[in-house]
């Protein structure tokens, strides 16, 4: 008989509560024991970045981590990347700079971002597109992808920039 664990995955702010074998990925859990099917799992040994989601703020490769291993940390899916009915700025540049075609890497893609954008707008292009190479398209030639995260970069600088407080003279 197969070992199992009771554990609880906190998704998006939600916790589930499921039983898993040690060894069953955090991919799979958060996609077939949680529901969440936006993570995608391709080459499931680390490589094409389909299934990034944030573990604790941080990128993360879910076909590299056990389900076990994210107990009681904050798991972020591309499902929570919207609030509501507001879009996240790195999902309308997607749409509004074409950065997505079959759509199967873009959730990857997407999580990896938000990840660096939200601790640091301001990095680099060429940190930028350091950054994207760790993912994988087969689709789009990665310059859809690449406008699409400069133009929410600019977008997530300008709004925090807007509510800093001004420094007095």
């Amino acid at each position: 008989m197969t070992e199992t664990r009771d554990i609880t995955l906190t998704i998006n702010g939600r916790d589930h509560a499921v039983r898993v074998e040690p060894r069953r990925t955090l991919a799979d859990a958060i996609r077939e024991d949680c529901g969440q099917t936006g993570t995608h799992v391709g080459c499931e040994h680390g490589v094409c970045g389909a299934c990034t989601v944030m573990v604790d703020g941080e990128a993360v490769r879910a076909c590299l981590m056990f389900a076990v291993q994210a107990q009681g940390r904050a798991i972020r899916t591309v499902e929570g990347l919207a609030d509501g009915d507001a879009l996240h700025p790195l999902q309308r540049a997607f749409m509004n700079h074409h950065g997505l075609q079959c759509g199967f890497c873009t959730p990857g893609f997407l999580m990896l971002a938000a990840s660096v954008l939200e601790r640091d707008p301001a990095i680099s292009d060429a940190e930028m597109v350091d950054l994207l190479a760790s993912n994988l398209c087969r689709c789009t030639g990665y310059q859809g992808i690449i406008a699409a995260v400069r133009a929410a970069a600019a977008e997530m600088r300008q709004a925090r920039d807007s509510v800093r407080p001004r420094e007095s003279a």
